[in-house]
């Protein structure tokens, strides 16, 4: 909605910043001019004991001298009281007097018709209020006591009872002189099609009032006493006040809460957020009795950037937020997200409490799991990856389930992520049924071979990935040998995780990634090594052909080593801890070392070298095969 010019003028003309800021503050008299508009006081925005909070009412701004908080009139609402731009007009509008301008006549004559809409609910909480103290909520009174409400929370939550009466509150209402049409308008009272007489639409229930974030109340949730009932709980229907998609319970309350630094908490219902604000988590609400809808969600997020889903832990728990999920992801933005906390089985926080009190939902809460936690939960949990089929499955449900991620910043963090975890998990469950090898300690004479040192000479990996690193555009080409490498050192594995899950195909963008992921400095190390070094060819922004053909080379050394690896492997565990001759221990650390200085030597592998380590090959891999037999005749 735009104001026409001079509205906000005349409304900071009006409403004295000294007086809005009063409201939050106690004033420093000592530090204070209030002649002069000269104001101090404690700053609201930040814990402290000392007047550091200044306030010009002249100039009509504010600055905290602490934390360096600063603004006007407008801001400093919006920020104490955690409200939009429009909202915080609206309520100093009505401080000054001034009327919200209506764009047009039909606008005016609208909310006129709400303002006699809310004359109708407000009427109505007093009577269900009242309704509550009689002998017919008898039983409504008993429920509360059994739920432990006192009388203060009672009052604090203005819970009241409808009774049993076909036109309760439709004949108390009318009787106070309020229109028959706008009690029924309202969703208090409802007529049946066939003109009859209009009649009650809440009886025999507890009843909850819902007001908005400005306190209005735009209707109700009753629970019903009736265990017959066809619906256990009944919000009022959709009205020119009230759609439940588009609201929260406790909208209001909860929100000045998150404002003052308390944790958003979403929980499935009244009960549950009357326990937990009870219990000191006064920044709660609910969904109106249905799963939270986008509008809902985008509430949540004016709020707080980071609500706390608190769900029962049970498998429906589960399902409503795998629901959740699947609706929040396209709307995700950076730094607004989901957290979720979910309960122990059979308990909502409601039970939770009252079983361990407030400690124990608080360590519920502290341990909420990001939604990305949920999301690789709900791909993986009581599956197997035991075929590249499955696996693939697996790549492509995840692919689909953040491709709807539409900021594409995020949608990158969410994929390097995921493809993190993928690498982490297929690496510990790849030999699932394998059998470990036994550990024995090294002997005399082959304690100083590099593979019992487990110097292995890692000199591809570096080299690898120094080219990927400048040749950027390559990655696409060989992603599933990159996936493959596990550099043994942890810096150059996040290296290779980052450039497995980057975007950037251009040299500067990528660069700029690592420089913010403090990967730079890991980048610099490795093209000072000397094999990789002597590669001088590396950064030249022409060379993507001859990169090309030297990670081809590459990688296909790394699997000739694997299959080397991999029969050296079996060899040892063939062994298994039989004492071996000495001359076997010796052969097969002359064959590593054969092969550990043909590999060093071999970086640059040419025609001339290359029958040499064929032969240097042949030769280990029979020298594990005759320790095979060794053992097998011992």
């Amino acid at each position: 909605m735009s104001l026409p010019p001079g509205f906000l003028e005349e409304l900071k003309t009006r409403v004295s910043l000294a007086e809005i800021a009063g409201r939050k503050v106690i004033w420093d008299n000592r530090k204070s001019n209030q002649a002069k508009g000269d104001m101090w006081a404690p700053c609201p925005f930040h814990q402290e004991k000392t007047a550091s909070f200044h306030v010009d009412d002249r100039k009509g701004f504010y600055y905290c001298f602490g934390c360096h908080a600063k603004g006007d009139l407008l801001a400093f609402v919006q920020e104490t009281d955690n409200i939009g731009f429009m909202e915080a007009v609206e309520m100093l509008a009505g401080v000054a007097g001034m009327p919200m301008p209506a764009p047009d006549p039909k606008a005016r004559e609208k909310a006129e018709a709400r303002t006699k809409l809310a004359d109708v609910t407000e009427a109505a909480l007093t009577y269900y209020r009242l309704q509550l103290k009689t002998a017919a909520a008898a039983e409504a009174r008993a429920y509360l006591d059994r739920r432990g409400l006192s009388a203060e929370t009672i009052d604090r939550f203005e819970i009241g009872f409808a009774s049993p009466a076909q036109q309760g509150a439709f004949k108390a209402l009318t009787d106070k002189g309020l229109p028959a049409d706008a009690v029924i308008a309202s969703g208090v009272a409802s007529k049946p099609d066939d003109g009859g007489a209009p009649y009650d639409a809440f009886r025999n229930r507890i009843m909850f009032p819902i007001r908005n974030p400005r306190g209005v109340v735009i209707g109700f949730g009753g629970r019903a006493m009736d265990p017959n009932a066809r619906a256990k709980y009944l919000n009022t229907r959709e009205t020119p006040l009230f759609d439940k998609g588009r609201a929260l319970y406790n909208h209001g309350p909860a929100r000045e809460a998150a404002g003052k630094g308390q944790t958003l908490i979403v929980a499935e219902g009244y009960m549950d957020v009357i326990a937990l604000v009870e219990a000191g988590f006064e920044a709660s609400v609910a969904p109106l009795g249905t799963a939270i809808t986008p509008d809902q969600l985008a509430l949540l997020w004016q709020i707080a950037d980071e609500p706390v889903i608190a769900l029962d832990g049970d498998t429906a728990g589960l399902r409503a937020a795998m629901r959740l999920i699947d609706l929040a992801l396209p709307l995700l933005k950076p730094g607004k997200s989901l957290r979720f906390a979910l309960m122990p089985p059979g308990q909502d926080p409601d039970d939770l409490i009252r079983a361990g009190g407030p400690a124990a939902m608080a360590k519920i809460i502290d341990g909420a799991q990001p939604m990305i936690d949920l999301l690789w939960r709900r791909e993986t949990e009581g599956r197997t990856f035991d075929s590249p089929e499955r696996r693939a499955a697996l790549d492509a449900a995840l692919g689909r389930a953040i491709s709807v991620i539409t900021d594409s910043n995020l949608r990158h963090h969410y994929d390097r992520e995921l493809k993190d975890r993928r690498w982490q998990f297929f690496r510990n469950t790849s030999r699932p049924n394998r059998r470990a090898a036994p550990e024995v300690a090294p002997r005399p004479e082959t304690a100083g071979s590099p593979l019992v040192a487990g110097s292995a000479g890692d000199l591809r990996a570096p080299l690898i990935l120094a080219i990927l690193a400048h040749h950027p555009g390559l990655i696409d080409r060989f992603e599933t040998d990159l996936d493959k490498l596990e550099p043994g050192q942890p810096d150059l594995a996040r290296l290779a995780r980052h450039l497995l899950g980057t975007a950037a195909r251009d040299r500067a963008a990528l660069h700029a990634e690592l420089e913010r992921e403090n990967l730079l400095e890991t980048l610099e190390k490795l093209m000072a090594l000397g094999h990789v070094r002597l590669q001088r060819w590396i950064p030249a922004e022409d060379a993507s052909e001859t990169a090309r053909a030297c990670l081809a080379e590459e990688f296909a050394k790394l699997a000739a080593r694997r299959g080397i690896d991999h029969e050296l492997a079996e060899g040892l565990e063939d062994l298994g801890d039989t004492d071996a001759p000495a001359h076997l221990s010796w052969r097969i650390n002359h064959a590593v070392q054969t092969r550990l200085r043909a590999e060093r030597a071999g970086v640059e592998r040419d025609s001339e070298t290359a029958p040499d380590l064929d032969r240097e090959r042949e030769l280990f891999l029979r020298v594990i095969k005759n320790a095979g037999k060794k053992e097998n005749r011992h």
